[in-house]
């Protein structure tokens, strides 16, 4: 049976092949072309994401032979160097650490998917090995789509990553919403996702949180689950909105947009 580990490594894996396709077809202007995260080219994405292997890479090393996971040194000098990189560099550089990393969660037997513990640096405690794939995927995808987006405006969140992503992205509303932004108001949407189908309560209020579809919600927001990902971090401008995302209730489109800005 395929286990949340099994089915995340697998999309990692289909993620790079897609991206690393994509990226080796880009030329020098291509790459400092502006991407889908505000401020960042195209090259930049790759920087983080290149950057972010390599932490990850070590992170992963580090549970499996037991020792300490890299500290903010460790993160900053890696950083620092690849901002030093030239932008053909951030490409290539993301080729070939993005490779390593998934090599090394492909290398996992069943018995370490199932029991290694690791530590991501940025929570209470190690997590199991499906769960800090799945982060790495929720950063992988979304990039992936901020470097995409910068030649196609209708580019959408991998199909195979949505699925697998709805659940982490409830937990991470407390991170990703600005409820200040909301003036007071409080309300409770039915949350409707297709591609897969979903329904959720999303509570606006002092906290944003999913909880199942109340009988009487305040409004309703209908939108595909890939565009529902984009916009609870900061992605669904209106020039990337497809047709059919529809809101009802107190909130509009834009305050949800306001609400959920991205990191």
């Amino acid at each position: 049976m395929s286990t949340l580990a099994d089915q995340t490594i697998a999309a990692l894996r289909s993620g790079h092949d897609e991206l690393a396709a994509f990226v080796r077809d880009l030329g020098p202007e291509d790459l400092l072309r502006p991407s889908g995260a505000s401020e960042w080219q195209v090259s930049q994405v790759l920087s983080h994401l290149g950057s972010g292997a390599e932490i990850g890479l070590a992170g992963l090393t580090a549970a499996i032979e037991g020792g300490s996971a890299p500290d903010g040194e460790f993160n900053r000098k890696v950083w620092a160097r690849w901002d030093a990189m030239t932008a053909d560099e951030h490409a290539a550089g993301f080729l070939e650490a993005n490779q390593r990393l998934v090599e090394a969660y492909e290398a996992l037997d069943p018995t370490t998917r199932a029991e290694l513990r690791v530590d991501l640096g940025f929570l209470p405690e190690p997590i199991d090995v499906g769960n800090a794939a799945r982060f790495r995927l929720s950063e992988f995808a979304l990039h992936q789509w901020d470097v995409e987006v910068g030649f196609n405006p209708y580019a959408t969140v991998t199909p195979t990553a949505v699925p697998l992503l709805l659940d982490q992205a409830a937990g991470m509303l407390a991170w990703t919403g600005r409820p200040d932004t909301l003036a007071g108001r409080q309300g409770t949407l039915a949350l409707r996702l297709s591609d897969p189908d979903r329904a959720y309560g999303l509570r606006l209020g002092e906290r944003f949180e999913l909880t199942d579809v109340p009988e009487q919600p305040d409004g309703e927001l209908v939108i595909p689950a890939e565009a529902w990902l984009r916009l609870s971090v900061g992605r669904l401008a209106e020039r990337y909105t497809p047709d059919g995302v529809r809101v009802t209730g107190p909130f509009s489109l834009d305050d949800l947009r306001r609400a959920f800005p991205g990191f």
